[in-house]
Parts: C-alpha cells; structure tokens; sequence
C-alpha cells in the first residue's frame, strides 16, 4: 500500500510540473482540505483546480517542484488504518527564472484515503521551513 501513496505523491509532483490544474486537483477527494503555506484554506476539489489554474497561468507559470533545496528530505507514511495514512513529506520548489531556493523549502502534511478507485488525498498542509 505503501507503493500506492509513493505514485500518488510522485503524480502530484508530475502534475504540479506540467502545469496540470485539472490532473493536480484529480489527486484529492471532492470534499478535501487544502492549506497553503501562507493559512489560505480551500475546500475541495473544485477550488484547489481553480486556485492552481491561475498559479499556472500567473505567479507560477513554469514553476517546478523537486526535492528540498537545503532541508534534509523526508517521505514518512504511517497507516492510521488500511484506508487511511498520515504523510509527512519535505520539497521545495524552483521558479522559472532561478535555482532551487532553500527558502521555498516546505514540509508537508497529508491525509491519504483509499477510495473505491484508488488513493487521494483528503487533506493537505503546507509550512515553510524555517529555523528556530
């Protein structure tokens, strides 16, 4: 099962780097939370498509996620139950006109769900690492 969540998480990166609002927002339950790392909160999946359209059509057209840029990188899975995880990962993110930047660095958050036709993602939280 463990598998099954790596594609999902290696899915949304495609999608982010593709610029796929659509396929991006396919990777989470219709009702699903989303917030970002500024605490903006959107619910469900119709609002975390439109938001992204307009991140890949504006502010972060040709923008590519990877791994982090200074943070040490982590891909942790804990099962809550068969149906259920708790994901804790690191990324970052470049923007088309740089390098990787260590202050972009992210840890996240993410509730994956089995559904009838596969894993998504109920809930997302995204925090800028930073130092104490």
């Amino acid at each position: 099962m463990s598998d099954d969540i790596h594609r999902l998480l290696d899915a949304l990166t495609a999608a982010w780097n593709n610029a796929d609002a659509a396929a991006f927002a396919g990777l989470f339950t219709e009702d699903a939370d989303y917030v970002t790392f500024f605490g903006l909160h959107m619910e469900g999946r119709r609002a975390i498509e439109d938001s992204h359209r307009a991140l890949f059509e504006g502010p972060l057209k040709g923008s590519r996620l990877g791994g982090p840029a200074a943070a040490p990188p982590l891909r942790k899975i804990r099962f809550l139950s068969p149906d259920a995880a708790l994901v804790v990962t690191t990324g970052g993110s470049a923007l088309p006109d740089g390098a990787a930047d260590p202050g972009r660095d992210s840890i996240m958050t993410f509730t994956a769900v089995r559904e009838g036709d596969g894993w998504r993602f109920a809930s997302f939280q995204n925090t800028r690492i930073g130092t104490p």
